[in-house]
Parts: C-alpha cells; structure tokens; sequence
C-alpha cells in the first residue's frame, strides 16, 4: 500500500491498554501521522478521549467499518493480548500495517498466524516496547557487540513495579483483562517476562530450554494469575536468569550482562561499564537515537516510506520468538520442569 505522499494516516482499535493515554495525545496532534479513527464502545473511555482533544467525528463503534471508511495507513491496536490476530485478520486483506503494545500475541499459535498473515499480505507488524525506543539499550548492545566484554554468555534481568493498580476509575478496563490468564496470557509472567524474553534473544539468540517458577503473593488481588515469576533460560554456552514482579517496592527495567573479560549495567537510562575484576566502573556515553528511530509512529512511518521492515527489539520474528519463549515457561511452571524448545 503507497503512503500518502502528504500526511501518512494512523487509526486506533480499542482503548483498553493503558499505554494508550501515553501517546493518544500526539496521535490527535497528528504527529508524526494523522489520526483518522478511533474504534471503541466502552463510554468511560471514549469520554477520557474526549478529555485529551479526540473530536467526536473520529469514533465508531465497529473497527472494520472504521478501516474501510478512513483507509488508514497504520492501525495501533490497544485491545486485549487475545484480539491481536483478530486485528491482523481485519488488517491484512485491506493492506494496513499493525503497531500492537507488547507483546505480538496471547498464544504462539496467534503468534505465528500473525507472522504467515503480514508475510502473505506484504504488511508490517511491529511490537512496541518502551524500551525499544531508548538510546541506553542499543548503546548497551553496541559494547557488548564490540568485543570489550568478551564473549556474552551470561544475562541478568529484572522487569517490574508494584502491580498495575486496583480495578477503579479509568484503569479498571486495563485491570480486568491484564489478570485474565485468557485475554492477557497470564499475568507478571507475560506482562514483563516478555521484556526479558526479548532480551535475551537480541543477545544470546533461542534459549536451549527453559525453566520458571511463580509466586501469588496477593492472591486477594490476582485470583486469576501470578504476580511475581523467576524464569531460567538455558543455553550450549550461556544463560539468562530473570525476574518478572508485580510485587516490587518501586519501577525496576535493568539488565546486566557479561562476558569473561567484562560487565555492563543498564538501568534507569544509563549504561556502565567495568573491566575486568578490579576495573573501576566507567560511564558509558548514551549515543542519541536518530528521530526515526526514537518512537514507535516516526518508525513504522520510515519503515514504509524505505520499503523495508521493522527490525530489532520490534521485529515481527524475534516478537514470535518471545512468545514461544513465554508459552514454554508457562508449560515449565504447569509440568515443573526445564522445557526444551524444539
């Protein structure tokens, strides 16, 4: 599908994902695209949109009427985990690229069929991570690939906060699908195991097998999911040791990584490097990421104008290979025992 040569056109399903409130804002401001739709049924959220400046002329109760009314260029989808092939299926024929939240899929059977859809129909289907939008992490990737470290082989992440809030006002929505073991596809594990997940493959590639325990410290709040996983990922020569929490006493996204000859720390937008046993510990300078590169829209824009597709932390192969990883440690944590992959 040829991007508008002017403008290029974006369009929402569902409000249902917090994420959304975050970036709704520039999407009315119409930068870098313009919105053309928003597709929801719930009153509490369209009138939230309301709030933050959305006109009444852009919503509509049924999706699919919405994508062949505005023909947009690029849906962002804000549904439940479970809805996202739903939205593929709807996207693909009419040849619309997918920002989805992370992660790709609920299941790795939505997973792959999301991947044959958009390969079948020339789309792009792009998974956004925060992450993937800060400069620490490809500056981390960077010395670690340089060979300063060594060889990596050993990675050590934590991903979490103290839960996603209760089941009221605005966040109730959001709440209620999250600790859905169905819609969301489990609860910590998926929610910030995938960050991790994510990690590791960009790092040391498909894990051998894998291995994960889980904790419901507050079974009062997550009946339905865990709130805290600690999962293993094993390798010929390498491993990954992580945690996922819902149960944290503040926000943690930081990932440690190793070679024989050095480490990296990178936590809270900033990179660390030490030599050696005894090095002292060095600063990294965070290299700027180029606008394009900066956030989610500017990105799958340029992907389309340069007719290539989205790569890295939020590329579709790597995004199926996360939710393989998720579903084999869910299956770990069901059997109690290591999972090979096949």
């Amino acid at each position: 599908m040829p991007l508008c040569a002017q403008q290029p056109t974006i369009a929402i399903i569902g409000l249902r994902h917090s994420h959304v409130w975050g970036h709704i804002g520039k999407m009315i401001d119409g930068k870098p695209a313009k919105l053309v739709g928003i597709a929801e049924t719930l009153p509490a959220q369209l009138e939230e949109a309301k709030k933050r400046g959305a006109a009444e002329s852009l919503f509509f109760a049924d999706y699919k009427m919405m994508l062949d009314k505005t023909r947009p260029d690029i849906v962002w989808a804000f549904t439940e985990n479970n809805r996202h092939l739903e939205v593929v299926e709807a996207c693909a024929p009419r040849k619309i690229h997918v920002i989805f939240e992370k992660p790709l899929a609920s299941t790795l059977r939505d997973a792959q069929r999301i991947r044959q859809l958009a390969l079948g129909s020339g789309i792009h289907v792009m998974t956004n991570y925060q992450m993937a939008w800060w400069g620490a992490n490809y500056t981390a990737k960077n010395v670690a690939d340089s060979g300063d470290l060594g060889k990596v082989w050993r990675l050590r992440g934590i991903v979490g906060h103290g839960g996603p809030g209760g089941a009221t006002g605005l966040n109730k929505v959001f709440f209620d699908w999250l600790t859905d073991p169905e819609k969301n596809g489990g609860g910590a594990l998926m929610d910030f195991g995938c960050y991790n997940a994510l990690w590791s493959l960009w790092y040391l590639g498909r894990p051998d097998s894998v291995y994960a325990q889980v904790n419901q410290l507050r079974p009062g709040e997550f009946p339905k999911v865990e709130d805290n996983a600690a999962f293993l990922l094993s390798y010929k020569n390498g491993v990954g040791v992580f945690e996922g929490s819902w149960d944290l006493p503040r926000s943690f996204q930081e990932l440690e990584i190793f070679g024989r000859e050095g480490s990296l720390n990178m936590a809270n937008g900033k990179v660390e490097f030490r030599k050696g046993r005894q090095g002292p510990v060095i600063p990294v300078e965070i290299t700027p990421l180029p606008l394009e590169r900066s956030e989610p829209i500017a990105y799958m824009v340029d992907c389309i104008r340069k007719k290539r597709s989205p790569e890295g932390l939020v590329a579709l192969d790597i995004n199926v290979g996360v939710v393989e990883i998720i579903e084999a440690l869910r299956k770990s944590i069901k059997e109690h025992k290591a999972i090979r992959l096949d």
